[in-house]
């Protein structure tokens, strides 16, 4: 018998084994599906399951729940080596707080991250892992805290306020720790990416008295701009969309607004509609004549995606710290 069948076993077939056991990138393809007929199509060429399934990244992505973990013990790392961020409240509710990881350098840019878990879970304190990464290359690093979907009744409208109010009171209160307001950035990822969407298209002279341009640039990683495909799925059991949150929490439907450069990141692996998604606002920013870049990760799904933030050398590292104009260090 020749080797490569030895045992009853393909050399493919090992050399795949091999690589699920090794928790690769395998990992997150989605599992084989057994044959449906499918139902009536709801958006594009996807019936309900499908569009639920595009919006549920556990069907992509079955690591998620190790990824997380992973993030979060790496933010305790962190926390031990750089120290204990500095914490501060820009509202008046316990949720409503920020902690700053400060750079030694003075006058330093500021990035501010919105953090995901599908606008229903995720605290500031686990997504702290990519704050050495941005202190070594001379920024500070801003992870907010705000209240999740469940917390205000399916009010999308609510979260938006607090990370709009997040980033105005950085810009007003910035040079408190060092940062330049002249220099702040934002990037998010997931449902914080799509957040960091709505805070590019946000009309800050007109709610807050702010220069229209108080954000330097943008990276949303592997977020949602056009709401109305996430109304028609499953999201909508807990969040309480109507018209008006569609229109005004849709960024690709603000572009007027938009004064900062843009930078999108997706995984290869992720979701038809989150691939979808990114490729589209891109095309609609090009299109509105407006700086923009797409950046395709390749063999990574949703939260692979979102732990190489901390990576200077990946995609989604290189896209931050450029738009900052700085390098790793």
């Amino acid at each position: 018998m020749p080797p490569s069948r030895r045992n009853g076993l393909t050399r493919r077939a090992l050399v795949a084994a091999t690589v699920l056991g090794a928790g690769g990138s395998a990992l997150a393809q989605r599992p084989p599906q057994p044959p449906r007929v499918k139902g009536p199509l709801v958006w594009l060429d996807m019936d309900q399951q499908d569009l639920d399934d595009a919006y549920d990244q556990l069907v992509y992505a079955p690591n998620r729940d190790y990824i997380l973990k992973r993030c979060a013990r790496n933010s305790e790392l962190a926390r031990e080596r750089l120290g204990a961020p500095q914490r501060f409240a820009y509202g008046a509710t316990p949720m409503e707080g920020l902690d700053v990881f400060t750079a030694k350098v003075p006058n330093a840019p500021v990035s501010v991250f919105v953090h995901g878990g599908a606008w229903r879970a995720g605290l500031a304190i686990n997504y702290a892992y990519a704050a050495e990464m941005f202190v070594n290359a001379g920024a500070h690093h801003v992870v907010l805290d705000f209240n999740n979907v469940l917390e205000t009744g399916g009010d999308l409208m609510v979260m938006a306020d607090q990370v709009r109010r997040a980033v105005a009171w950085v810009y007003r209160n910035a040079k408190s720790f060092g940062g330049d307001p002249e220099r702040l950035y934002v990037c998010g990822h997931s449902s914080g990416g799509h957040l960091a969407g709505v805070l590019l298209t946000t009309d800050w002279e007109k709610d807050f008295g702010l220069p229209p341009t108080v954000i330097k640039g943008g990276v949303c990683g592997s977020g949602m701009y056009d709401l109305k495909p996430v109304r028609l799925s499953k999201r909508s059991s807990y969040v309480k969309f109507t018209d008006a949150i569609e229109d005004k929490l849709s960024p690709q439907r603000h572009l007027d607004l938009l004064a900062a450069p843009v930078a999108l990141v997706h995984g290869t692996l992720e979701t038809p509609e989150f691939q979808r998604q990114s490729r589209d606002f891109a095309a609609a920013v090009k299109a509105a004549g407006k700086p923009v870049t797409l950046a395709v990760m390749e063999s990574y799904n949703h939260f692979e995606v979102m732990e190489q933030l901390g990576n200077p050398y990946s995609l989604f590292g290189r896209a931050v710290l450029e738009q900052m104009r700085l390098a790793p260090r």
